[in-house]
């Protein structure tokens, strides 16, 4: 389809491939936007210090993400925003948008903290790192009253954090299988090489076909910054080395998850070997398909594994755990290993999850943490509803994945209150009986959200043209 790739690495801002694994804290710094052209001014500074794929810093890292007010702001016409996707237009918030998320109860976003139906809109997010905890807080002061200065409030600042082996707030390691660019130097499980025009725009993608991109059609601004669309319909392309960037705060209920796995089991080995069983993975991040009995402990990255042959029947890593409904490889209902992982390819998203809260890691023996702890969920893609809302919506709240029934994503799936007479239940697939876990409650709730654009490096400098 496309052997060979090139991808401008100079011009694509480096948290979108590289992920930062030695910036263990972030603080993503929610930003409203009061004068139009001290904001452009401050973009055309900040573009010259965005980390990109090719500066490696070694102690801080910058990146910029714009969201649709934004660029409402800075005066992009109306008819260039109307190239933008339809979800990043309407946004996260939406009723639309909620019915399709299963944003409902208290994850409705008329109860978030931020990015809902009744907080100020986000203009901007400016996404700082550090090595340590106190070379970001340096880093962040730096930024203060040079965002005062061009008169940048700070609505809300979201600080995050990875903890030693990256365990997340249950107790289990986390960000093992995450999708390589073709063309970006990585390298990964060659089942799992994705074409860049899944993650980055102006580039093929699965389908071999450009993504939708936001071209210029309505001539404004310094159009020389910009490249040709690739798709070579003569305008330019604000979109090329960008990516839509998904922002969701998800609060964690580390004490409802245990205290259920316990309550559904006899012991608290059978309380990890359930919630393993949910999850895909051991608290290791061992792989259920490679160790269906027990977690052989240690720390595991292992993601060189399918299920096709190697547990077709989901007897290992069950078909509704959340690990193979999000990424089903080269096993998904009928289709075989070829057409599988085509489909898979297709819905693929960059994760870049950090923690917030306590740095907390749960267990059944410790599943009380003191005060509210939860994820600073980000990820990448060419196509807000392809990818993030196809999985959400198509793959984690549909009962029915798989020939399943009544079977949510146990993890992300599950509604606080469910329709009348119906049951959210988990199967653990087994032979020659199946065994059903019933009643399962939502272990996650969402606190925020919204969807923001990552332009590209000349992109940045071109809307400081308008």
């Amino acid at each position: 389809m496309n052997p060979k790739v090139e991808l401008e690495l100079e011009d694509i801002q480096g948290f979108i491939i590289r992920g930062y694994k030695r910036m263990n804290f972030s603080r993503y710094c929610l930003l409203q936007i009061n004068d139009i052209e001290k904001a452009k001014k401050w973009i055309s500074d900040t573009a010259f210090k965005v980390t990109t794929c090719v500066n490696h810093e070694e102690v801080n890292c910058i990146n910029l993400a714009i969201g649709y007010p934004g660029f409402v702001k800075l005066g992009l016409h109306g008819n260039n925003l109307d190239n933008f996707s339809t979800e990043f237009r309407v946004g996260m918030a939406d009723p639309h948008t909620s019915r399709i998320l299963g944003d409902f109860g208290s994850s409705d976003p008329s109860n978030w903290n931020w990015g809902g139906t009744h907080n100020p809109q986000v203009d901007m997010m400016l996404m700082l790192f550090g090595n340590t905890q106190e070379s970001l807080d340096a880093f962040y002061n730096i930024q203060l009253p040079i965002l005062e200065a061009h008169n940048i409030s700070i609505l809300h600042h979201l600080d995050g954090q990875t903890l030693p082996e990256n365990k997340e707030h249950f107790g289990f390691r986390d960000g093992i299988s995450q999708p390589t660019i073709k063309g970006s130097g990585r390298s990964g499980p060659s089942n799992d090489i994705i074409e860049p025009g899944e993650f980055v725009l102006g580039y093929l993608n699965e389908y071999g076909v450009y993504p939708e991109s936001p071209l210029i059609e309505e001539p404004q601004g310094n159009l020389n910054l910009l490249p040709e669309d690739s798709d070579l319909s003569g305008y330019k392309d604000l979109g090329r080395n960008g990516s839509y960037l998904v922002f969701r705060q998800i609060e964690q209920l580390v004490d409802k998850f245990w205290s259920f796995m316990l309550e559904k089991t006899a012991s608290e080995k059978e309380a990890i070997k359930l919630a393993s069983k949910m999850v895909g993975r051991w608290p290791s991040g061992a792989p259920l398909v490679k160790f269906p009995d027990e977690d052989p402990g240690g720390i595991s990255d292992d993601d060189e594994f399918g299920y096709y042959k190697e547990d077709p029947d989901g007897l290992k890593c069950p078909f509704g755990s959340h690990l193979r409904r999000n990424n089903p490889r080269d096993k998904f209902e009928d289709n075989g290993p070829k057409k599988s992982l085509q489909i898979t390819k297709r819905h693929r998203i960059m994760r870049r999850a950090r923690l917030y809260g306590e740095p907390y890691v749960g267990s059944p023996q410790n599943h009380k943490p003191a005060g509210e702890v939860g994820l600073q969920f980000v990820c990448f893609q060419a196509n807000i509803g392809k990818q993030f809302e196809f999985l959400q919506h198509t793959w984690a709240n549909y009962p029915n994945f798989d020939e399943l029934y009544n079977d949510p994503d146990p993890i992300i799936g599950t509604m606080e209150k469910p329709y009348v007479g119906y049951e959210q239940n988990f199967t653990i697939q087994g032979c020659p009986v199946s065994k059903s876990v019933k009643g399962l409650e939502p272990f996650t709730r969402i606190k925020g959200g919204a969807y923001f654009f990552l332009p590209g490096i000349t992109a940045l400098r071109y809307l400081a043209t308008l």
